[in-house]
């Protein structure tokens, strides 16, 4: 149960934005790729947020973009996640030369700058949302890996396991059946951060152009576009920016929280 204020208050606003990503069409009150308006216009009742360079509705575009960053932070996670686990949980249960070959590959992944791994990548791919998710997901799961592998480590220990394996359990039934599920909690709390840290490299390829294409609207490009007019209408910049600090600082206060949640010792 979450009693940290920060984390209930984190929950609250990532609530917030999933309905907000989920009911995109019927919440925007224009096309996000329509042009409504003069370039530029400031903030006003007919639209909040004002209007960009090409005179589209930001709100609008804020609302999908909310969508687009949500939905690659949940998919590159989920890859990163399943990858992680399933080698740091083979590593830790069979331990030896397995445990040797698999991170000594995590440790090749993560000499490599994951900024520039993800460039190189990209730049030899088609820029798109979903070459941006698998490559954010392919590119992250070390930690996990590490992390799942120290809890295998302890559990493999554990009388229950001995007890599993005595009876003639399969390997994969006491891995996935038995020892998984008691390595779960450390795992949630890696999910929650790794997801704010794909939004934020999804916004960073999207402001250099190697992430999200225009005219499918996100933060990131949101800050592109904004860039030559950062003295004439600042609202185009600080909007998203101030959109991708809430949402990568509430997973934080959620990731906090659940750490504090989950620990047996507290």
């Amino acid at each position: 149960m979450l009693r940290n204020k920060f984390a209930i208050f984190g929950l609250l606003v990532l609530g917030f934005f999933v309905l907000v990503a989920i009911f995109a069409p019927l919440i925007a009150p224009y096309d996000p790729g329509e042009i409504v308006e003069s370039e530029t216009l400031p903030p006003s009742f007919a639209h909040p947020f004002g209007t960009d360079d090409l005179g589209r509705d930001i709100l609008s575009r804020a609302i999908y973009g909310a969508r687009i960053s949500l939905t690659v932070g949940i998919v590159a996670v989920t890859i990163a996640i399943l990858i992680g686990t399933l080698f740091g949980a083979f590593a830790g249960y069979f331990g030896g030369w397995v445990d040797g070959i698999v991170m000594r590959f995590v440790d090749v992944m993560l000499s490599f700058p994951s900024i520039f791994l993800i460039l190189a990548i990209q730049a030899m791919l088609t820029p798109n949302i979903y070459n941006v998710m698998i490559v954010i997901g392919l590119t992250s799961w070390m930690g996990v890996a590490r992390l799942v592998r120290g809890e295998f480590l302890k559990i493999r220990e554990l009388q229950y396991v001995e007890a599993a394996k005595a009876i003639g359990c399969s390997n994969p039934r006491i891995i996935f059946r038995h020892m998984l599920p008691n390595a779960q909690a450390p795992i949630i709390v890696a999910a929650t951060l790794g997801m704010a840290g794909a939004i934020l490299t999804e916004s960073a390829l999207s402001f250099l152009g190697m992430g999200v294409q225009p005219p499918m609207p996100s933060w990131g490009n949101m800050l592109m576009d904004a860039q030559a007019y950062m003295r004439d209408a600042p609202w185009m910049a600080i909007i998203p920016g101030l959109l991708i600090l809430v949402t990568v600082l509430s997973l934080y206060f959620v990731g906090e929280g659940l750490r504090e949640a989950l620990d047996p010792r507290r």
